[in-house]
């Protein structure tokens, strides 16, 4: 992404955006975090559990080559007897330290983000070998940042093992005199402490970084208005689209309203311009019920229909007009039109011939 891209991207992200990139795997991740769950985890490791495990194990050691005569290997029984001692005591020094990384490097990626398995993310991808891009990654704005962050994290590390080592000079040159029994645990005393005072500083580093990297990917992930525009025209759907399915919603409304002509009492017309059809049946109760309306074509296909259908066809153009603008498709007629409609109908009603067109009102 260019820097002049960029510059134009000045709106928050959206959470569509947010989400999207999360389910792509593109989520703020800090290297220095998992260096410092590291370090926690060896420290731990070292503190409660290398130096019990380590006797242990070498007791176990110790036995078999003290007394190599116990341990005669006479057949593939034997061989196996030897090798589950060997890999027990293995095992039972290795699993905790195992379990104990395990648990620090879950932590902290939960820590940062909840985990996802993205297969995208690890599929080969032939621009990753690309030489161009490998240097612009190296030499551009985030390889400098990455750069300057590795320089001041081994500034400050040497630093810090420096004044520590500088501390145990006296420790370490005792150690030359001592007996040699004792040396591991001076040396491992030397190692908590280094471990401590390493682990202290990679706090602030891992926490700065944190901050830092959420930080850029919230800048990377910014919009322009060209952006946001077209989020919200795929949340909304394209206006072409919305058009079309408007249309073949009032195609097919119009075709279920055609169908229910049939079923119609009486059509008020006016005359050409504006058709109603309603429908009142007495023992179905209710006041008439509109039950298809239409204007210019629309009317005229309505009156043709009726025609077939040897139903009723009034003219009464203010009558026509009113209930057009004011009742819709399947509604009752509001009271305001009782008594022209009754009328209506009741002139329907006391004729008994075949159906012509007539004017009333």
């Amino acid at each position: 992404m260019s820097d002049e891209d960029q510059d134009e991207k000045t709106e928050e992200p959206t959470e569509k955006k947010l989400r999207d990139a999360a389910e792509k795997g593109d989520l703020p991740v800090s290297r220095e975090a998992p260096l410092f769950a590291g370090l926690l985890a060896t420290l731990v490791v070292c503190t409660l559990v290398l130096r019990d495990r380590a006797i242990d194990l070498a007791d176990v050691l110790a036995r078999l080559f003290d007394d190599p005569g116990r341990w005669a290997l006479r057949n593939g029984a034997d061989a196996l007897l030897l090798f589950q001692v060997v890999a027990g005591a293995a095992g039972a020094f290795l699993l905790p330290i195992f379990i104990i990384f395990i648990v620090a490097g879950l932590a902290i990626s939960f820590a940062q983000n909840m985990p996802s398995v993205v297969l995208t993310r690890i599929q080969p991808k032939l621009s990753k070998l690309s030489p161009m891009a490998g240097f612009g990654r190296l030499f551009g704005r985030r390889g400098f940042v990455e750069f300057a962050k590795g320089s001041a994290k081994l500034v400050i590390v040497g630093f810090i093992v420096f004044l520590l080592l500088r501390s145990e000079r006296d420790t370490l040159t005792d150690a030359l005199f001592a007996e040699p029994v004792g040396v591991p645990d001076r040396i491992l005393g030397i190692l908590i402490r280094l471990l401590s005072g390493v682990a202290t500083a990679f706090v602030l580093l891992a926490a700065l970084d944190m901050v830092w990297t959420r930080v850029g990917w919230r800048k990377r992930m910014r919009m322009s208005r060209h952006d946001l525009k077209e989020e919200m025209k795929q949340a909304e759907g394209s206006p072409l689209l919305k058009a079309k399915r408007r249309s073949l919603a009032l195609d097919r409304s119009r075709r279920r309203m055609i169908a229910d002509v049939p079923r119609a009492t009486v059509v008020i017309a006016n005359p050409t311009h504006y058709a109603i059809a309603l429908r009142y049946i007495r023992h179905e109760g209710g006041a008439p019920t509109v039950i298809a309306k239409g204007q210019d074509l629309l009317a005229l296909k309505i009156r043709e229909i009726a025609a077939e259908n040897r139903i009723e066809i009034i003219e009464n153009k203010l009558l026509a007009r009113s209930m057009y603008d004011h009742v819709e498709v399947s509604q009752a007629i509001p009271a305001q039109f009782y008594k022209a409609v009754a009328e209506v109908i009741h002139f329907v009603n006391s004729r008994n011939k075949p159906p012509i067109t007539q004017k009333v009102g």
